[in-house]
């Protein structure tokens, strides 16, 4: 039962968290765990050793250096090399180095929705790359990518790193690469991580770590509604729980209730009662073959211009040019 009188949203995050809590099943999206807060726990978690997909990736741009560097400027054209969800650039680092070591003329443009993230980003950059142009860009991805789009007819590198692609359905990422594809102009790459198909075990195990990082990372979600909304939840009460369907390749995250308990959120004037073990669906972290990854193109007007895989083949990075 939800209880609530009629309340104006002041922001996306109020409807979103009103729609997902008095919907049915429950649901929070995971682009909300991050804050400042979950910002560091993302990068605990991706230092940690069951989250192979970082190192995996980081194999493929450290072993791939040159090649993915003379994809990327095939044609010799200045060329913006737009991040979607930079995050800390650990990755896009070595080839930006291996960019100016080359002296080829780009401008880098990460986007990121974490002011926070872009700040410290591009500090970084200062410190270690200093020769790097960059302007960030905090907002959407569509939003930013396409004011970038409006402004300029240079070429367009678009990085879509970490497998965050997976943090979608086959539905929604089709209507997302199509988005894209549309702001493409010939000539221009869309270069995407994919993690792939594995061990179940290895998947649990990357989401569900036994220092409890990843949990403190999805229960972050309710400790933004305390602190932003005025909730109350009682974060002990809930348990982070993990499942993987081989057959899918999906990878689900659930925050369950370990008691029958009511929660209330101040701001959205809202009551919410959850019975023992409901849950609440916080992210989908979907894993993908070649056949998955052919037919996702083909649907968004994508074509594989090239693809290249980490040392373990746990994880692959293929590099999209338009279809037409």
């Amino acid at each position: 039962m939800q209880e609530r009188t009629e309340t104006i949203f002041e922001t996306q995050f109020e409807e979103d968290v009103y729609t997902g809590l008095t919907d049915y099943p429950k649901h929070l999206s995971s682009k909300y765990f991050y804050d400042e807060k979950g910002d560091k726990l993302f990068q605990d978690i991706m230092n940690m050793p069951e989250y192979y997909l970082t190192n995996a990736e980081f194999d493929i741009f450290t072993t791939h250096t040159d090649e993915i560097t003379q994809l990327f400027a095939k044609d010799s054209r200045h060329f913006n090399l737009i991040e979607l969800g930079a995050g800390d650039g650990k990755k896009t680092k070595i080839l930006l180095q291996n960019l100016i070591n080359n002296n080829i003329p780009f401008k880098y443009l990460p986007i990121d929705i974490s002011q926070h993230v872009l700040d410290q980003l591009s500090d970084s950059l200062k410190k270690e790359i200093p020769k790097v142009s960059v302007k960030t860009q905090q907002g959407t991805y569509f939003e930013a990518l396409k004011n970038i789009a409006s402004l300029t007819d240079d070429k367009k590198v678009i990085l879509f790193l970490g497998s965050n692609i997976g943090n979608l359905l086959h539905s929604q990422a089709i209507e997302f690469l199509t988005k894209v594809q549309e702001l493409m102009s010939k000539g221009d790459l869309f270069f995407v991580g994919f993690d792939q198909k594995k061990n179940p075990q290895s998947i649990l195990n990357a989401y569900n770590d036994p220092k409890g990082i990843t949990a403190a990372f999805n229960k972050n979600v309710l400790a933004r509604i305390n602190t932003e909304l005025g909730g109350n939840f009682d974060l002990d009460k809930f348990l982070h729980w993990e499942v993987y369907d081989p057959e899918s390749g999906t990878a689900k995250s659930y925050l369950v209730s370990k008691e029958q308990q009511s929660v209330v959120v101040e701001k959205l004037d809202l009551k919410i009662d959850f019975a023992y073990w409901e849950t609440i669906h916080t992210e989908i972290s979907q894993k993908y073959d070649d056949r998955t990854v052919a037919w996702l193109a083909e649907k968004s007007g994508l074509q594989i211009d090239t693809q290249f895989t980490d040392s373990k083949n746990q994880y692959k990075n293929y590099a999209f040019k338009k279809a037409y």
